[in-house]
């Protein structure tokens, strides 16, 4: 055994989390691996996002800095990094890192920060690499293939005719594109195991008994960074059994008529929700679509979280569980479903999109079954691995080490948290700040929010122009004053708008960014 711990990190990508199941009323979102984690170590109840959307989070997951200070301010960012990530801090310290999934943080790949793994750029596809070909070979396993059941591409265009037309003539379909984010859900028609988690998660334990039989004399981190729960919302017959669609009750805030929100939440992309890029109220799906829609997703976290299971339990068995860290996360939440039914993701920033799971075990650190409601973030997960470590970031840093809740004798933590956001499909500087009650929202150009999380859970009043809280507001406006302050978050629309032409100069048309 090592006398630094291993690093065990698995994050999913754009997890429903808030508003579903079992919490209001639904089937229970099958978790098993994740349950079982944090009965072993610490469930954190109000983890949030940094910011809600992924290749900013991501960057901010690896340097410990919120996204108006690391420059990745969208999807289409692609800065060099000007920090050290903790990946190259811990190969300083001797770790062996190894990488396998999605990057999606901007520039480069894992392989530029000193991990060694399966990582390729921007979001990409691992269903087109020759490693995911080698694995089918190994294990006999056929291509992974779906039956489509709805496509929210517009089927105007020439990839939406082609969805369109496989879902109407029962084709099979083959995720062969560049990027695996397709707007589309089906039912795999090839085993469980041609599923990037699986694909990703036998890297993982491969890696893992070869460690272990090397003798482990060095300490390793090892990230999972796996494709799901994002869409396409993929998964085989066995895990869609376990949500009947009937069975999942209408999310809360789905027939909100949006007339107190911020326009921000009227945009909505994808087809049929829009007209003119303006969602549709009422939603032109019935719930009983939606229903359908759920299940496929809540399939795929359960799907995902077996696959995660595997690299945990190979873990346990090699005998690494008493020295090793393991952190659960995801990236960000999922707007499907809420404020009058979304698709995806925009520059809003609900709870929906803001929260999410994180789970820690530490044997000897941290006591087993915690459940925390104090106020945590995702840019607090590298700084949790370092300390674990006994190493820093060399710079100026905005989160907090989530150890420092077992070890500080004080125990003080945070009573208030910012996430951020400079918008996605719509630009938008929004800045949120949350308390253990109340939760305010600056944007910039548009309507503030103010809610009360504990009679308004599902953010359906909007109480900025309520005189009543004209106090609590005031609190709220100077604390977030503070945080931004505290981060030097001067960043200006301008910068954003130069960050997405950037992107636009060279891969699309100005105007489709601008427009909004």
């Amino acid at each position: 055994m090592t006398e630094k711990p291993n690093i065990v990190f698995l994050l999913n990508d754009h997890q429903a989390f808030y508003g579903h199941g079992e919490s209001v009323g639904g089937p229970k979102i099958q978790r098993p691996t994740f349950e079982k984690l944090v009965s072993q170590g610490v469930e954190f109840l109000r983890a949030y996002t940094c910011c809600p959307l992924c290749a900013p989070a991501r960057r901010s997951m690896l340097t410990g800095v919120f996204p108006h200070t690391h420059g990745v301010l969208s999807n289409f960012s692609f800065v060099p990094f000007k920090f050290k990530t903790y990946l190259d801090i811990l190969a300083e310290e001797g770790y062996h890192n190894y990488y396998y999934g999605k990057w999606h943080a901007g520039d480069g790949t894992a392989h530029d920060h000193h991990c060694e793994g399966f990582s390729y750029p921007d979001y990409n596809n691992p269903y087109t690499k020759p490693e995911y070909k080698d694995y089918l070979k190994k294990n006999n396993l056929p291509d992974f293939q779906l039956k489509l059941q709805r496509s929210f591409v517009p089927p105007s265009s020439k990839l939406g005719k082609e969805l369109q037309a496989k879902i109407l003539k029962g084709e099979p379909h083959f995720l062969n594109r560049a990027a695996s984010n397709e707007d589309t859900i089906g039912i795999m028609t090839s085993p469980k195991e041609t599923h990037e988690a699986f694909f990703l998660a036998h890297l993982a334990c491969e890696k893992l008994i070869e460690i272990a039989e090397r003798g482990n004399q060095e300490p390793f981190h090892l990230r999972v960074d796996f494709w799901g729960p994002h869409q396409p919302y993929y998964a085989t017959q066995e895990y869609l059994n376990l949500y009947p669609p009937e069975k999942i009750p209408e999310h809360p805030s789905f027939r909100d008529d949006l007339k107190n929100k911020p326009r921000l939440y009227k945009f909505e992309r994808n087809y049929p929700l829009n007209k003119n890029g303006k969602i549709i109220f009422p939603n032109p799906l019935p719930w009983s679509e939606w229903q359908k829609i759920l299940a496929l997703n809540y399939a795929q976290q359960t799907l995902i979280d077996e696959a995660a299971g595997l690299i945990i339990d190979t873990l346990d068995k090699l005998g690494f569980e008493k020295n090793t860290l393991i952190i659960l996360a995801a990236d960000h939440g999922d707007a499907v479903g809420c404020h009058g039914g979304h698709f995806d993701k925009d520059a809003y920033m609900p709870e929906e999109m803001v929260r999410i799971p994180l789970g820690l075990r530490f044997p000897g650190v941290i006591p087993a079954g915690k459940k925390s409601d104090l106020l945590v973030s995702n840019l607090d997960i590298p700084l949790t691995i370092l300390d674990a470590t006994g190493s820093s970031f060399p710079h100026n840093v905005h989160g907090q080490s989530l150890l420092s809740m077992f070890t500080d004798d004080m125990n003080t933590w945070r009573e208030d948290l910012m996430c951020e956001s400079n918008g996605h499909f719509t630009i938008n500087i929004g800045r949120m700040l949350v308390t253990e009650r109340y939760k305010y929202i600056f944007n910039d150009k548009d309507k503030d929010e103010l809610y009360d999380l504990k009679e308004d859970p599902f953010e359906m009043n909007n109480l900025i122009g309520n005189n009543h809280y004209e106090m609590i507001l005031n609190d709220l406006k100077r604390r977030l004053v503070e945080w931004r302050q505290k981060c030097n978050d001067i960043i200006t629309r301008k910068e954003i708008i130069q960050d997405r032409l950037r992107f636009a100069r060279e891969h699309m048309d100005e105007s489709t960014l601008l427009e909004n």
